[in-house]
C-alpha cells in the first residue's frame, strides 16, 4: 500500500499550522487592539470559515493563477503555487486561519483587564503586555486553538484539490486520496483511509482536551500557591 498520501498529510498540516500558529495570533491581537473597523476585520478574517472550501479554492486559484499579479510575479522568480505540495498548504492555512484566529481572540478577551492595566502602570509596553501577561495567562485556549487548526489542515479537501490538485506522491493527501477510492470503486482503500484520518482526527481531540484541562490544572495550583 503506497503511504504517501498519509506522510504528505502530515507534512502539509504540520506547516500549515506552524504558519496559522503566528498568523491567527496576530490577526486576534491586531483586532482586539483595534477601536475602529473591527467587526469589518473580523468578518474578512472569518469569511474563510463559511465559504464552502471549494470556493475558497477557487479564489487562491485565481489569486496565484499564472495570469494574476502575484501569480506572474511568483513565475518570473521560478515559484509556482499551483499543483504543488506548497499550494496544498496554503490552501490548509487559509481554511484553518479562522479557527486559530477567532479561538485566540476568545482566549486573549478572556483575560482578567485589571492584569492589562496594572502591566501598563508598570510601564510595559503593548507588545510587552501581549507576550508577557496576556499569551501566558491564554495559552489553555491559545493551545487548544492550535491542535484544531491541526486538525481542520489535516482534513482538508475542498481548496487543496482546487489549488494543490490529485498528483500521486505530490500532492494527494489523505482526503484526497479517499475521494479517488471512492471515484475509482476502491471501497476497501477508501475504509483504510477514512480510518486512518479519523484515528488522527480522534487523537489530536483527545490531546487538545488533556492539554487543555492541563494547563489549567496548573494554572489553578500556580494561583493557590501565590495565595
Amino acid at each position: 500500500m503506497d503511504f504517501s498520501p498519509l506522510w504528505i498529510s502530515v507534512k502539509v498540516a504540520v506547516t500549515a499550522t506552524i504558519f496559522t500558529f503566528f498568523l491567527g495570533l496576530l490577526a486576534a491581537r491586531l483586532v482586539i487592539s483595534m477601536k475602529r473597523g473591527a467587526s469589518l476585520v473580523d468578518g474578512i478574517f472569518t469569511l474563510p470559515m463559511v465559504l464552502p472550501p471549494t470556493v475558497v479554492g477557487f479564489f487562491l486559484m485565481i489569486i496565484f493563477g499564472k495570469n494574476s499579479i502575484l501569480g506572474n510575479f511568483l513565475g518570473k522568480l521560478g515559484i509556482s503555487v499551483l499543483f504543488t505540495w506548497q499550494g496544498a498548504v496554503i490552501a490548509a492555512v487559509v481554511v484553518s486561519f479562522p479557527i486559530m484566529y477567532r479561538t485566540a481572540r476568545g482566549a486573549f478577551e478572556q483575560v482578567d483587564r485589571n492584569l492589562i492595566h496594572a502591566a501598563r502602570t508598570l510601564g510595559m509596553s503593548e507588545w510587552e503586555i501581549f507576550f508577557k501577561v496576556m499569551l501566558p495567562v491564554s495559552w489553555p485556549g491559545v493551545a487548544a486553538a492550535t491542535i484544531l487548526a491541526f486538525a481542520r489542515a489535516l482534513g482538508e479537501f475542498g481548496a487543496t484539490i482546487m489549488l494543490a490538485g490529485n498528483i500521486p506522491k505530490k500532492t494527494q493527501t489523505m482526503s484526497v486520496a479517499i475521494y479517488t477510492a471512492v471515484q475509482s470503486g476502491n471501497r476497501s482503500l477508501a475504509y483504510v483511509w477514512v480510518g486512518i484520518i479519523m484515528a488522527i482526527s480522534f487523537l489530536t481531540i483527545i490531546l487538545m482536551n488533556y492539554w487543555t484541562a492541563y494547563q489549567t490544572r496548573m494554572m489553578k495550583q500556580g494561583r493557590k500557591e501565590k495565595e
